[in-house]
């Protein structure tokens, strides 16, 4: 017996030495004073190589919920951006009213570019979470777009009525379209959102929206990359066959809208929704006149759309 106590003595004596050998092996890893194998400094570089490697173990884990250790060193290949769309608005109101609006109320957006000479961009949600500023939409088969999208909101008044009783629309001035340029191609290069996927929320909800509306440059931003323009010489010798051959049936049109990415029934019937999808394209393309009418020019953009 008094063996056995003599040998399992032994045994933790051993144990708790190797624990105590781990525990400073440990320290000694990540202390750049301390040699390995050897006494005294170490050598600069020796010591740089150590703290370099004890960072890169404590950026790998961290603790997670419920204290658990969290280990980030493997990334899985098969993701992608929850970013699809970028949407743009205008705010319909003053800077002071929108921002009240947008941090006050039931509506929100990731990004707001200011009407002020020069324009300030605030973040007002962040990037990895849902604004709620597309409401009930659809783009190209996605709908409720708020959790797939970027919301930028243009301080813009959008429009008022002139003396007339006539809509009255507000142009945006050259400076803010260039904030707004440099806004969403930062964007569409970090999500990798395709031209076709940045629109308006006309685009994406046509029945119950008209913004950006028929003053804002899309074709410039076109020109810079950031959505979609017809071929103009291809839409111009589309044009002369419509007015010499007379125009598609609505199915075309229903066809070609949908082609783009709107949502459009496809019926063959000139129903209130079609009219509706008819209005937001010409709004985008030909904001001359968007009565949401079938004609000649609306169809030649339309087969002229890459």
């Amino acid at each position: 017996m008094r063996i056995l106590r003599g040998l399992f003595a032994g045994l933790r004596g051993r144990a708790q030495g190797g624990a105590r050998a781990d525990r400073l092996a440990a320290r000694t890893a990540c202390n750049p004073i301390v040699a390995s194998g050897c006494t005294g400094r170490r050598p600069a570089a020796a010591r740089l190589a150590a703290l370099l490697a004890c960072a890169a173990l404590a950026g790998c884990a961290a603790r997670g919920p419920g204290g658990y250790v969290l280990d980030t060193s493997l990334s899985s290949r098969g993701q992608s951006s929850r970013v699809q769309f970028i949407v743009l608005h205008y705010t319909a109101g003053s800077l002071e009213r929108s921002l009240h609006v947008l941090s006050h109320g039931q509506v929100g957006a990731h990004y707001v570019v200011t009407d002020e000479q020069p324009p300030r961009l605030l973040r007002m949600v962040d990037e990895s979470r849902s604004a709620w500023h597309a409401g009930e939409s659809a783009w190209r088969g996605y709908t409720w777009l708020n959790s797939s999208s970027i919301g930028v909101e243009i301080v813009n008044p959008g429009w008022t009525r002139g003396p007339d009783g006539a809509m009255r629309w507000h142009p945006y001035p050259d400076w803010q379209i260039d904030a707004v340029i440099a806004l969403v191609r930062d964007l569409a290069e970090r999500h990798g959102v395709k031209p076709e996927n940045i629109v308006g929320h006309s685009d994406i909800a046509p029945r119950r929206k008209m913004d950006p509306g028929p003053l804002f440059p899309w074709k410039r931003l076109a020109d810079a990359g950031l959505g979609r323009w017809y071929d103009e010489t291809l839409a111009a010798r589309y044009l002369a066959q419509f007015q010499a051959e007379g125009l598609p049936e609505i199915g075309w049109f229903q066809q070609h809208l949908a082609r783009i990415g709107y949502d459009v029934p496809q019926s063959g019937v000139a129903d209130d929704a079609t009219q509706a999808a008819l209005a937001a394209f010409q709004l985008h393309y030909r904001p001359r006149d968007f009565s949401g009418l079938p004609d000649a020019e609306t169809a030649a953009l339309l087969a002229a759309m890459p």
